[in-house]
């Protein structure tokens, strides 16, 4: 089954989805938990949630006021400057200041902010982002990868088993239009050789993305290649069969969202 592209309010959906998922886990823990630290240098179960929130509300700021945006844009910049902890503290300092239930309340008023701006959204509707703008759909895209891909470090940390679904479509349809970024973030050139994808659905469906007879492919699990391409696990820690130099180069660098190129976790950490 080839990966078609599906509507604004489709994709709205999935994301209320995916971000409601996360809550039933992060609902349940106890203070203990949401002091543990993650995968993430220096954060914590709640810092991950606080990340989630600071940005679901500036998102819906880049849908409602694309002005206000900019400026809030700019104050982060000018905090980048003096490194990552003053990032840290801009972005998740307040957060941390709240009892985990308040936390919670906070991401939760975050979420309804940014669906109900979601609904402002059309078909060919450009949104301000940290970068180039971006689609409509490609901004609810990235957003869901983000909910999912901290969701991961939320279960590591705290040793709770996700059950995958198929809105892991989504993510693997923006890791594979990303094999380009993942080469230019690092100033290379992308290697003139085709890579299939060929994914099994947590529903057990096929996806595909590709010409369908490239000489390198990646084959496995939907779920292992979003681990992958999200820099959540190491490709050898995995199930994905990469077959072709063009194919491992990619899923060694694979970086499917946006910021500085960075490298995941080495090859063992998850096994």
């Amino acid at each position: 089954m080839t990966y078609r592209p599906t509507t604004i309010a489709d994709l709205a959906a999935d994301l209320a989805e995916e971000q409601q998922a996360l809550d039933n886990i992060v609902a349940t823990l106890d203070r203990q938990h949401w002091a543990a630290a993650t995968a993430s240098p220096r954060w914590t179960v709640g810092d991950q949630i606080g990340h989630l929130t600071y940005f679901d509300v500036t998102a819906a700021l880049a849908i409602t006021d694309p002005d206000g945006f900019r400026s809030a844009v700019g104050r982060l910049m000018e905090v980048a400057h003096s490194g990552q902890e003053a990032v840290d503290t801009l972005t998740v300092g307040a957060f941390r200041l709240l009892e985990p239930s308040e936390r919670l309340t906070a991401w939760r008023a975050g979420r309804h902010d940014l669906a109900k701006a979601a609904t402002m959204l059309s078909d060919g509707d450009r949104v301000p982002w940290y970068g180039p703008s971006m689609g409509g759909k490609s901004f609810l895209t990235a957003r869901l990868m983000e909910v999912w891909a901290h969701g991961q470090d939320v279960v590591d940390a705290v040793g709770v088993i996700r059950s995958p679904t198929d809105r892991l479509r989504h993510v693997a349809q923006l890791g594979f239009i990303t094999r380009g970024w993942s080469y230019a973030n690092r100033r290379k050139e992308v290697p003139q050789v085709e890579v299939d994808v060929v994914l099994e659905a947590p529903s057990g469906a096929t996806w595909t993305w590709g010409p369908g007879d490239a000489t390198d492919s990646i084959e496995g699990p939907a779920e292992a290649f979003c681990l992958v391409v999200t820099q959540r696990r190491h490709v050898d820690d995995t199930a994905l069969n990469v077959c072709g130099g063009a194919a491992n180069e990619w899923m060694a660098q694979a970086q499917a969202f946006a910021g500085p190129p960075t490298d995941g976790p080495d090859s063992g950490r998850y096994q």
